[in-house]
């Protein structure tokens, strides 16, 4: 858990340079829970939640597809990505899957590449929010069909909220102060 006298341990110990001070203690993969969090705070509300559903383009998507779909670039040079793209060419191929149309093939295998990547950076993504639910810097509840819960299922989906340190990355717009007049005889009877 983080410390209060870690501020005194870095200099000018902004509240982003805490958060991120408190990520690097409390997550196993600190970069990839400031990405995160950085992604929930673009489409969360003033409250700091966001979810169940984004909306991308004129469609919503759930999330946590979302969220996936978002940090999926990250790992494009991977290795282990190539290998996968392969992996699964070689599969389609071997079930008869492709037509031999080079464009209709490539988009047949990004689109599978693409399934299995969501399936992996979901749980990755589980992993990482619920280290930052530990941490105090993240809440989870799950809303849909029925009613809003705890836990997952009955076509419920995930909904995030930005809490403590994390509440630095919400963009909250500044309200416009309104500059009263001051008051002149005869208005209070104006109205």
């Amino acid at each position: 858990m983080f410390h209060a006298s870690v501020s005194s341990r870095i200099p000018g110990g902004s509240d982003l340079s805490l958060l991120l001070d408190q990520l690097s203690h409390c997550c196993s993969r600190p970069r990839y829970a400031f990405m995160l969090l950085t992604l929930i705070a673009d489409v969360a509300r003033p409250d700091g939640s966001a979810g169940p559903e984004v909306r991308v383009g004129e469609g919503l998507i759930p999330l946590r597809d979302w969220l996936c779909d978002a940090l999926t670039p990250m790992g494009h040079r991977d290795p282990r990505r190539m290998a996968l793209v392969e992996r699964v060419r070689d599969e389609l191929r071997n079930g008869q899957r492709l037509s031999g149309d080079a464009i209709a093939d490539e988009a047949l295998v990004q689109e599978e590449v693409r399934g299995r990547v969501r399936a992996s950076g979901k749980t990755n993504l589980s992993r990482a929010v619920t280290e930052l639910v530990k941490a105090g810097l993240l809440k989870r509840h799950y809303q849909g069909y029925r009613v809003d819960h705890l836990n997952r299922g009955a076509q419920r989906q995930a909904v995030y909220t930005l809490i403590g340190r994390a509440r630095v990355l919400v963009g909250v717009p500044a309200t416009p102060r309104r500059t009263a007049a001051p008051p002149r005889q005869g208005d209070l009877f104006a109205h």
